[in-house]
C-alpha cells in the first residue's frame, strides 16, 4: 500500500527504532508510548483489517505471537505483557495495517478503556 506508514516502515522509507524483526514480522517501538514499553508488531503483508484478513493469513498471526513471546523474553518481560489490537474506528484502530501494541513496565489495569 503506497500510504501505509507502517509499510514504508517495513520497505526502509521511513525509520524505525526495530527491536526484533523476521521473514514476516517487525518489532518496533511506538512514538507515543503509553507505558515504558510500549512496541507494535507488525506483519510485513500489508493488511488493512481483521476483515480484510484471508485464510492463507493465518500462519501470520501466529507468527506475531511468537514475536511478542520471542521479544517479551528478551527485554524480561516475565512479569507480564499487555498485547492489544484494534479493528476499525470504533475500537481506536489509527493506521489501517493490521498491528499489536505491545505493553509493559507498569502495572496494567482492567478493564483497559
Amino acid at each position: 500500500m503506497q500510504d501505509c506508514i507502517f509499510c514504508k516502515i517495513v520497505n526502509k522509507e521511513i525509520p524505525a527504532e526495530v527491536v526484533y524483526e523476521n521473514e514476516t514480522v517487525l518489532v518496533f517501538k511506538d512514538i507515543h508510548p503509553a507505558a515504558p514499553v510500549h512496541l507494535l508488531l507488525i506483519p510485513k503483508k500489508h493488511i488493512p483489517t481483521f476483515f480484510d484478513m484471508e485464510e492463507e493469513d493465518i500462519k501470520l498471526l501466529g507468527d506475531i505471537q511468537m514475536a511478542a513471546a520471542e521479544v517479551g523474553k528478551k527485554l524480561g518481560l516475565q512479569k507480564g505483557f499487555r498485547l492489544i489490537s484494534n479493528c476499525n474506528q470504533d475500537a481506536g484502530q489509527l493506521v489501517f495495517h493490521i498491528h499489536y501494541h505491545l505493553m509493559a513496565g507498569r502495572p496494567l489495569h482492567w478493564p483497559p478503556g
